[in-house]
């Protein structure tokens, strides 16, 4: 038998960090009291210092750190941070690219986009403006938002599956009382649907919102509080417990519920690139790049992967810190199929991506670098979310025929050894 290295790896540490003959083998918690941080809702410069003061007192941070993550222009520019932290010590600096033009003929993205993207893995924004320069070079990237739905999913616990059932009768009838009590919390934001799901006694809500230019994900929040507390007040049934979400939304989580209906924007973008341009370009025939894909289609399968795709997660992981997007839905936004198919010769490229959550109002989209980024797009303010959808699924759709080419030839390696470990 072969012990597997993990295995063999934990034994000799536990070996190393305790007696085999000791009784006491624990990993308890030291016992003592904590000085705790003195937490700050708002940034001003004696909260910055009172910070700094303990951090380099009992850290192994250096004044130098200081100074790296509490610059000048960071501490001139406090107060536009307040919104968006808590116990603020400066601000981290992530390395900005930009690719394009990438050329987006989209029911709403409609031009040639410069993108902004932050990244510390080297050779990303390379293979991004690769594929940003085929897909111009081929006429450009067709996109189109297609649905729109930010969701929140209450819960609530009944004594048995009857009164559930009574609670869904009722909440049918009164869906539009509960509708107007969400959405008095919020300017932009419509309740679009209300969908039961029963569970023997449980009762999950999946209320669908509109939430205009922003992501969303506070508003739907808010909006959902108001709803649930309407029905603790008005329902006839009370429910023996109320919680605004109930983990079935598939918040910041990939999951086969935001796969299949969304739980952001439902976005979809393709190209034709022509098979002298793929040979000319990304150095590799149309063909290598489909026998690639095949393989790489049955690996998503046998793994178990939600979709079917390269490497969304590199591009929006890249746009969303560029541009101000709460970067942790990447996790669910970065779920989707990526499709190739020979037309005529030349190689056809298209991206699903069925459930993005992306705005160009509230959250961080007003920081200062972030701001910038969008403003770098053409995107920044009111009126701009859906065509920032569709810029991010062509994003997308730009990795994805870089990596595959990458792939299908042998250069994948080659190119972060050149570009990431020899520059």
């Amino acid at each position: 038998m072969i012990v597997p290295f993990h295995v063999t790896d934990l034994l000799d540490r536990l070996r190393a960090r305790f007696d085999a003959q000791s009784v006491d083998t624990t990993l308890s918690a030291k016992q003592g009291n904590v000085a705790r941080l003195r937490p700050a809702r708002r940034a001003t410069p004696h909260s910055l210092a009172r910070f700094w003061e303990r951090i380099l007192e009992v850290t192994d941070a250096t004044d130098a750190d200081r100074d790296a993550i509490l610059d000048e222009g960071t501490s001139a520019a406090i107060d536009a941070y307040n919104a968006n932290i808590e116990n603020m010590i400066g601000t981290v600096k992530v390395p900005v690219g930009v690719i394009g033009p990438m050329r987006v003929n989209g029911l709403h993205a409609q031009g040639d986009y410069l993108v902004p993207l932050a990244t510390s893995e080297a050779a990303l924004v390379a293979s991004y403006g690769r594929g940003a320069d085929v897909t111009a070079l081929s006429g450009g990237i067709s996109a189109a938002l297609t649905y729109d739905g930010v969701m929140r999913t209450p819960a609530f616990r009944f004594e048995n599956v009857a009164q559930n059932g009574l609670f869904v009768n009722w909440v049918v009838d009164q869906a539009e009382a509960l509708k107007r009590a969400a959405e008095a919390t919020t300017r932009h934001g419509k309740l679009i649907s209300l969908e039961p799901a029963m569970d023997n006694e449980l009762c999950f809500l999946r209320c669908r919102y509109y939430t205009g230019d922003a992501s969303g994900q506070n508003m739907v929040t808010i909006a959902t509080a108001a709803l649930c507390e309407h029905i603790v007040e008005h329902a006839p049934i009370k429910p023996l417990e109320t919680y605004v979400e109930g983990n079935y939304s598939g918040d910041k989580k990939a999951s086969y519920l935001g796969l299949l209906t969304g739980r952001g924007a439902k976005v979809v973008a393709s190209a034709t690139i022509p098979a002298e341009t793929v040979e000319r370009k990304l150095h590799c025939t149309v063909e290598q790049m489909l026998d690639y894909g095949r393989v790489a289609n049955l690996g998503s399968v046998l793994s178990g992967q939600l979709g079917t795709q390269a490497h969304y997660a590199n591009a929006l992981a890249a746009l969303f810190i560029a541009t101000g997007q709460d970067a942790a839905c990447v996790s669910e936004s970065a779920v989707g199929f990526t499709r190739m198919e020979s037309r005529n010769g030349d190689l056809a490229v298209s991206v699903t991506l069925p459930n993005l959550l992306v705005g160009t109002v509230g959250g961080g989209t007003s920081l200062p670098s972030q701001a910038a980024g969008l403003r770098i797009l053409g995107l920044k303010g009111e009126g701009k979310r859906a065509a920032l959808a569709e810029v991010a699924a062509a994003l997308c759709l730009c990795g994805e025929i870089s990596i595959v080419a990458a792939m299908a030839t042998g250069h994948f390696a080659s190119a972060h050894e050149r570009l990431a470990r020899h520059r």
